[in-house]
């Protein structure tokens, strides 16, 4: 049961990366910025929107924006 779990949280985690992935690389594409710079772009608007990296970058990846 454990092993199961742990196998579902990986693959969330691995899911997670992927999206956020995808959200720096439209941002660099859009802003010709560095991946390093997307990624500051994307946690200061999880913090001032309150809301988590991943829902943020999930919602950039489907809408191109960053507000919600």
């Amino acid at each position: 049961m454990v092993g199961a779990e742990k196998q579902a949280q990986l693959r969330s985690a691995l899911g997670t990366r992927d999206v956020i992935g995808q959200a720096k690389g439209i941002l660099t594409e859009r802003f010709k910025i560095t991946p390093d710079e997307a990624f500051r772009l994307l946690t200061t608007a999880s913090q001032q929107t309150n809301r988590k990296l991943s829902d943020v970058a999930e919602a950039l990846t489907q809408t191109g924006g960053l507000r919600p």
